[in-house]
């Protein structure tokens, strides 16, 4: 029998951003374009989305998702979505949340007719949006383009660096194309 789903948010809290305590944890880093692209969103519509954390013992809240969100200015107020996890959980949401996200596959119509009708004159945020049309199409040639002719290869495993020299030597000399390998 499957177990019911548990919901873990506690509470929405609206908090002082430069009060969340960045995890020690987060291997998530933001490039420039990225901090460009989100001040652009928050300067053209605003805060959209809140941030992940949860409650430690002393009652700070230590984050999981938004740490960027969170260090773009220290003391503006940011809504949290608590949850009520551990250290533990916490970890396995810190490895899941954004591959997760990354696992969702694009619908390129839908993708160009959003464009369409979307416009904006922040500069970071054209560039993120024709990011995701480019990368589609890179996508696309890869998949459809020819694939390598195959390689037939041999490899000799050499008693010693001498013997793989003479045999490199006596193989360049035959013409043939060879490389030497160290493992």
């Amino acid at each position: 029998m499957k177990r019911p789903r548990r919901n873990r948010i506690k509470e929405h809290r609206q908090v002082r951003a430069g009060d969340l305590v960045p995890h020690e944890h987060n291997w998530r880093r933001h490039p420039g374009a990225q901090r460009e692209a989100l001040e652009a969103i928050i300067e053209e519509v605003g805060f959209a989305r809140s941030v992940l954390a949860y409650e430690l013992p002393d009652g700070r809240l230590k984050l999981i998702d938004g740490h960027l969100r969170a260090d773009l200015d220290p003391d503006a107020l940011v809504t949290v979505e608590v949850l009520d996890v551990g250290d533990e959980e916490a970890h396995k949401l810190l490895l899941t949340i954004d591959p997760l996200a990354a696992l969702a596959q694009a619908d390129q119509d839908a993708l160009a007719a959003l464009r369409q009708v979307t416009e904006t004159d922040q500069a970071a945020l054209d560039a993120l949006w024709q990011s995701l049309e480019t990368a589609w199409r890179e996508t696309e040639e890869k998949l459809t383009s020819e694939p390598p002719p195959p390689q037939f290869l041999v490899l000799i495993e050499c008693s010693d660096e001498a013997q793989q020299t003479e045999l490199l030597q006596r193989f360049h000399e035959e013409g043939l194309k060879c490389k030497a390998l160290v493992s």
